[in-house]
């Protein structure tokens, strides 16, 4: 998503308040100036409740703050750096903040958590936000905002690379054509920079897999489909398997196809690896007879988010622990009836926005009630209904492979139960599982490497 087209150099600031409410006042300043039918108490009120139910600080010592308003246009940004830090309860200790981020919303935009989800992707890249609040001046600030929201930012690739990659692209085409494949996927993590795409034939459907969505917009036009999915390992086709699961969800590949996939060792700058896979024959197990892998009532977004929480737990753990952790998604009205609190629901009273998984401000929320024994439920369109939940529904049927315990047999219990799909991180290996109608397929391997 493109966010250049929402940010002016009027609108970027040092900032000379030393705290958050004075640093919102000073942006509120900027923006209110220019745009009178804005009310600036009113937006100031906003901002600071949403501080007080949920943190906006990112990390990195940078903070987002948001807020909707009634307003005729979709978003305003703002943005404020502060060369001392800025005192903020949400912060790490002795980690200040140093670059505000203002984004403000009209009350009717659809899109709102995606945008903040794009932000928030973007601001928790070290070199980006480093050259930010290294900048020299507030001019060079706002060129580099205005590259890092156009996507454009990123290092060369040499010539001789690019030669290379470019003969290697041009291969996986004729092989696609001649082991009849309708889809190719090129995976674009390969490169810590750009890279040059041909132009592909109008019959061939290409599909660019990346953990950054901005990457898309490098290659205009030369791509049908961009599916993010974050892979934490330096083996050539770690994504492979999310990626066209994702792409099964979303509808854009289908059972019966065969897919072309090109890609190289992450940040290598060199594609090295062409493979053609079955799609039926990769999932034959998952399926089991059945073509709706996704529950009729889940997003393909929702289970897309909640792969990237749970394999980022399986990486990060808690405090330097690992930890184990059980989603599950869909037809919540029905497993409603199949579990048991085991804690007070820490979900309970929030707005249905702020507890949505979408919402990138979540992620350390789940993250932190991951270590709560029990299970998170999560409606299809990615509110969280419940933390701490045991599954109670009986099982008598699998016989799971050993070395997995209780969270694995309720998820494989509950999956066949109700039309959901659950999740589960295991806290012994780090591999992330996903069960659908009993069946467990992994999506990471026993290790994860960051």
């Amino acid at each position: 998503m493109r966010l250049d087209k929402y940010i002016t150099r009027s609108r970027v600031v040092d900032l000379a308040s030393g705290d958050m409410e004075g640093s919102l006042e000073e942006l509120l300043n900027l923006t209110v100036d220019r745009f009178p039918d804005l009310d600036r108490d009113a937006l100031l009120k906003g901002l600071l409740r949403r501080e007080n139910t949920m943190t906006t600080y990112l990390g990195l010592g940078v903070a987002l703050p948001h807020v909707r308003a009634k307003m005729g246009r979709r978003y305003l940004i703002a943005v404020g750096r502060s060369h001392y830090g800025i005192r903020y309860d949400g912060a790490m200790e002795n980690e200040p903040v140093r670059l505000v981020i203002m984004l403000i919303a009209a009350e009717k935009t659809r899109d709102y958590l995606q945008v903040l989800a794009s932000l928030a992707r973007l601001l928790k890249e070290q070199d980006f936000v480093d050259a930010l609040i290294n900048a020299p001046d507030l001019d060079s600030l706002y060129e580099r905002l205005f590259a890092g929201f156009g996507g454009i930012s990123g290092k060369p690739v040499l010539a001789s690379e690019n030669r290379t990659n470019r003969a290697i692209l041009r291969e996986a085409e004729k092989i696609a054509r001649g082991s009849g494949c309708r889809t190719l996927m090129v995976f674009g993590d390969t490169f810590n920079g750009g890279f040059e795409t041909p132009r592909w034939p109008a019959s061939l459907k290409t599909i660019l897999v990346t953990r950054n969505l901005s990457e898309a917009d490098e290659h205009p036009g030369r791509y049908s489909e961009t599916i993010q999915v974050r892979s934490f390992s330096n083996q050539r086709m770690a994504q492979l398997r999310s990626s066209i699961l994702v792409g099964l969800t979303r509808g854009l590949i289908l059972f019966s196809d065969r897919v072309c996939c090109v890609s190289g060792m992450a940040g290598s700058n060199q594609f090295d690896t062409v493979v053609v896979v079955d799609v039926e024959k990769e999932f034959q197990t998952l399926l089991t007879g059945h073509q709706d892998l996704l529950p009729e009532d889940v997003k393909p977004e929702v289970l897309e988010r909640v792969i990237g929480v749970a394999t980022e737990l399986a990486v990060e753990g808690r405090e330097g622990r690992p930890v184990g952790c059980l989603f599950v998604v869909g037809d919540s009205a029905k497993i409603e009836r199949m579990i048991k609190p085991l804690v007070l629901n820490p979900f309970y009273g929030y707005k249905e926005e702020d507890r949505n998984i979408l919402n990138p401000f979540m992620d350390e929320t789940i993250k932190e009630f991951s270590s709560i024994d029990g299970a998170f439920i999560i409606r299809g369109d990615g509110v969280v209904e419940a933390a701490g939940s045991l599954i109670q529904v009986a099982d008598s049927t699998h016989t799971l492979p050993s070395g997995l315990g209780s969270r694995h047999a309720a998820a494989a219990a509950v999956s066949l139960a109700a039309d959901c799909i659950a999740i589960v991180v295991s806290s012994s290996t780090g591999q992330v599982n996903l069960f659908r109608r009993g069946v467990m397929m992994p999506l990471t391997d026993k290790k994860v490497s960051a």
